[in-house]
């Protein structure tokens, strides 16, 4: 059995799960309700507050898809019951983000600014304070959506490797590389 697939999703309190005839699961929660259609291979059965991921055969596919549809099961139940949040910064001069409502609107050394529209599951929010980085926060239930939106944004201006100015996420790690003098043995 799939290490993950076997292990029950727990539902928190306020946190509702059901299941229709196409196998769309919906979970609704004080964050908000999210919906997911899944594998007809895959099915749930609710014992008490515990959600149990079943599949229907043990061939290489239903294996692969138990663990998956698992993940994804678990993450909408956080999603709706905690919510994510992804948080970038920006490195360099005169770059800065301002959010107007759901636009986000970013000045990144290009000849002219770059307006983005956030979709409105996801809520956008800026910082920006003296000697520090202008920081993107971005927070939504739906974790995928999350992840793609803060894709895009980093993907106008990606992290540079000699001096690092770009897009990065808190907390990531870049590597660096060295520049021309590093190279030559004198």
């Amino acid at each position: 059995m799939s290490r993950i697939g076997k292990l029950p999703v727990s539902l928190p309190k306020g946190v509702t799960f059901q299941v229709n005839e196409n196998n769309v699961v919906s979970v609704k929660g004080p964050k908000g309700d999210l919906r997911r259609p899944f594998d007809p291979a895959i099915s749930f059965r609710q014992e008490g507050d515990k959600i149990l991921v079943l599949r229907a055969t043990d061939s290489k596919r239903h294996k692969a898809l138990h663990g998956l549809s698992r993940a994804l099961l678990n993450n909408m139940v956080k999603g709706v019951s905690e919510g994510f949040k992804k948080e970038q910064e920006l490195i360099g001069v005169g770059y800065r983000a301002e959010a107007k409502g759901q636009i986000l609107e970013l000045t990144l050394g290009y000849s002219h600014s770059i307006q983005f529209e956030i979709p409105s599951e996801v809520k956008v929010e800026t910082k920006s304070e003296k000697g520090k980085a202008p920081q993107i926060i971005l927070t939504s239930a739906d974790n995928e959506l999350l992840g793609m939106v803060a894709a895009k944004i980093r993907s106008f201006r990606k992290p540079e490797p000699y001096k690092g100015k770009g897009i990065k996420f808190v907390q990531e790690v870049l590597r660096r590389k060295a520049g021309k003098q590093a190279g030559k043995g004198k």
